[in-house]
């Protein structure tokens, strides 16, 4: 009896003793302290950002997004005594909670009726403190939205800073909301708590421009910040999907291909690791590998090989021409190169592997890889897959990737470890991805949509995922996707429209989300695949220099016409441009940005942009008033016509609703008189200048824009990422005009 009250005694004075230390770490009461103990140490919280939100002054609306029952207890714990706090039914009358809620006020949640009260108005207005718990939806409904409208309201009326509130890891509690498919549990996972610093909607509004979002979106833009600051943090890609793996499971099947199979984390770690030891043995840290692999395993086991060795994966265009190919090889510089036999004798490659070895590079051949392995190699495999091979640090080089080259010479990108977990993580925070869906992608990874698209974000989301080698077997894709059933698809409008022409209405019925970017989409491509397979298309915006994506429509955020708002941590400008009176020239700027370009001219050396810099996208876009972004075409895409400017971009909009189930391109070349014309190459047979001008009268265009030269082609030339090769087309163009050689 003595001794159980001993242990009784000691047990209350150190959990007295932990207690009086937080208090005065954290700044809060003794008795909140008392009570957030046990979930200090069982969870080994990282509540560090606390103070913030507990100091920020008042009047102030705390944020906090609601990802299991666990939130109402730690927010009771942690915030100011006088906050108002605004819970859901179950957290206003679960017996648990009770001790929680005797240490702040609180008030009962109807969505329907509670904010439709002045008090919180008056309460802030007042210098008061409410806390909001808005539901964990990273794509809300029209209901749920509501929410934050009226949050928005509130805090504007009641002139007050907003802080938003995440606790990283609880989604994945046993106390989740979410649906264990959706959100595996991890009971004893570490939390952390991330804060923004405090601000008012009007200054959010003021820094996204008063033209470009309403006090909802802005609100909303601020919660989708915290949940991506939340998700990032300095840690290399191998980190991130490595946590990843121990999240989700490291027996988790991951990845798979038509040919090899699938494999869960644990295999694929492994198989990185024996692929990741060679490329050590032949290569420097640091040093750029070339890989040159189709969309399957090999290219996963490679990638991870890489990062873990802390070598920087180059990804080789095999579609970019022997000449582009040998320019790539010497500009990053490339001095090994990983690839298969089989693959190259299957796609025919025998001229770009001619190509990379006049760059200078030597070919390591998979098929050798795999012969080559010993018992001690993949027993130590088995042992260390956890572990990388080399040290490295978020900010080096991860990947370089060559720009697509569309109207004119690729250009070397190099993106960090952080700019691809960035970009990763504000995509998640964005568009619901979860392990019960299956990815399917088709795109070639040397682009970085598919890349990023098809590769990265699967890994580091747990989605499953099924790489296809090509994207042109456009007979054999819909018969793919009818045995997989993925709910997930990344694409280009290109492919998309060369399935549907194949596919039966079953092959794609699983589909719940099909992404598009590179290109945008033509209404006749939205309308088949909703009418056919019940699929909305949701359209993207990205550039290579961003790792790739910038801005996303999602299911129920979207906008047809655009390709949706930034993405959470992005800041975009406009600059003027003489003679479009809509719209400018757009600047970005965020984690996601490139290190910088590596040039022909200077090989190996990267033209670092400068600390915070912002990058010219070369895009002449505009935004509305809800901050959606619409692309109105290159800046390069623009012709001056008689004084004016016009988009070829939307000439070929006006075109394809003419001949909608037909690929054009719109160029302009030189004119003695005019200084430039524009030229239609089209795969429309019965083209003519005439039906054209009809057509554009009747749509109202000016008539500046109605191109007076058609050139016919059996196929529209393409680049290997699907979009327009309009380069070739305008040689094409001006080769059946005789105009000379192409500018």
């Amino acid at each position: 009896m003595i001794l159980t009250g001993a242990i009784i005694a000691s047990v209350c004075l150190a959990w007295l003793a932990v207690a009086t230390v937080l208090k005065l770490r954290l700044g809060i009461p003794l008795r909140q302290a008392v009570l957030y103990t046990p979930f200090k140490l069982v969870w080994r919280i990282d509540d560090s950002a606390i103070r913030m939100a507990s100091k920020s002054p008042a009047p102030v609306v705390y944020v906090i997004v609601h990802q299991s029952r666990l939130e109402p207890a730690l927010m009771l714990s942690l915030l100011p005594e006088n906050t108002l706090h605004i819970l859901d039914e179950y957290s206003a009358r679960a017996g648990w909670l009770e001790p929680f809620r005797d240490l702040a006020r609180t008030i009962a949640f109807n969505a329907e009726h509670v904010f439709v009260s002045r008090r919180f108005v008056r309460m802030l207005k007042g210098k008061g403190r409410i806390a909001v718990y808005v539901p964990d939806d990273l794509e809300p409904g029209t209901k749920a939205f509501r929410l934050y409208r009226a949050v928005a309201r509130i805090a504007a009326q009641g002139e007050a800073r907003v802080v938003p509130i995440f606790v990283g890891g609880a989604r994945h509690l046993p106390f989740s909301l979410t649906p264990p498919d959706r959100a595996p549990r991890r009971p004893l996972g570490q939390l952390a708590i991330t804060v923004l610093p405090p601000i008012t909607l009007a200054e959010l509004v003021e820094q996204a421009g008063r033209d470009r979002t309403s006090l909802a979106n802005a609100l909303f833009d601020r919660v989708a910040e915290v949940r991506f600051r939340a998700a990032t943090g300095r840690r290399t890609l191998f980190r991130t999907i490595l946590r990843a793996a121990e999240l989700f499971g490291r027996d988790r099947v991951i990845v798979e291909d038509v040919v090899s199979g699938a494999m869960t984390y644990r295999e694929l770690f492994i198989s990185a690791r024996i692929v990741g030891n060679r490329l050590a043995s032949v290569s420097a840290p640091g040093e750029a590998v070339g890989l040159l692999l189709p969309s399957a395993n090999g290219v996963a086991i490679s990638l991870l090989g890489l990062l873990s060795a802390s070598r920087v994966a180059a990804m080789i265009n095999y579609t970019a021409g022997p000449a582009n190919t040998t320019a790539a090889v010497r500009t990053a510089p490339i001095r090994t190169i990983v690839s298969s036999r089989a693959f190259v004798e299957k796609a025919d490659l025998g001229a770009i592997v001619e190509a990379c070895e006049k760059g200078g590079a030597r070919f390591l051949w998979l098929e050798d890889v795999r012969k080559d392995v010993t018992l001690f190699d993949k027993v130590a495999a088995s042992l260390l897959w956890k572990h990388r091979i080399a040290r490295f640090r978020p900010g080096q080089p991860a990947v370089i990737l060559f720009t697509s080259g569309s109207e004119g010479q690729p250009k070397a990108v190099v993106l960090t470890n952080e700019a691809l977990v960035a970009n990763a993580a504000q995509v998640m925070a964005r568009l619901d991805l979860t392990p019960a869906d299956k990815l399917l992608n088709v795109l070639p990874v040397f682009h970085s949509f598919g890349l990023m698209g098809g590769l990265i974000l699967p890994l580091v989301a747990g989605v499953r995922f099924l790489l296809y080698p090509s994207p042109l077997h456009y007979k054999l894709i819909p018969e793919t996707a009818a045995k997989a059933r993925p709910t997930i698809m990344f694409a280009t409008d290109t492919f998309l429209a060369a399935y549907a022409r194949t596919a039966s209405d079953e092959d794609f019925a699983s589909l719940r989300l099909v992404v598009a970017g590179a290109e945008p989409v033509r209404a006749e491509t939205r309308r088949v695949w909703k009418e056919r397979f019940g699929a909305d298309i949701v359209e993207g915006f990205g550039m290579t220099e961003a790792a790739p994506v910038v801005a996303v429509n999602t299911a129920t955020h979207s906008r047809e016409g655009a390709v949706g708002r930034l993405l959470p941590g992005m800041r975009a400008r406009l600059e003027p441009v003489d003679g479009i009176a809509e719209g400018g020239r757009l600047w970005i700027a965020g984690p996601n940005l490139m290190t910088g370009y590596i040039t022909p001219d200077r090989p190996g050396e990267i033209q670092r942009l400068a600390e915070d810099a912002w990058h010219d996208s070369g895009d002449i876009v505009a935004f509305d008033r809800e901050g959606f972004l619409s692309v109105r075409g290159r800046a390069r895409r623009f012709a001056k016509i008689a004084g004016e400017m016009v988009s070829l971009g939307a000439v070929e909009m006006l075109v394809q609703a003419l001949w909608p189930e037909d690929r054009h391109a719109v160029v302009s070349v030189p004119d003695r008189r005019k200084g430039e014309r524009i030229v239609l190459v089209t795969t429309a047979s019965e083209a003519e200048p005439a039906l054209l001008r009809s057509h554009g009268k009747r749509a109202g265009a000016n008539q500046l824009m109605i191109p007076d030269d058609i050139v016919k082609v059996p196929e529209m030339p393409l680049l290997g990422s699907g979009k327009t090769d309009y380069g070739a087309a305008r040689q094409l163009a001006m080769g059946k005009l005789g105009i000379g050689q192409a500018a």
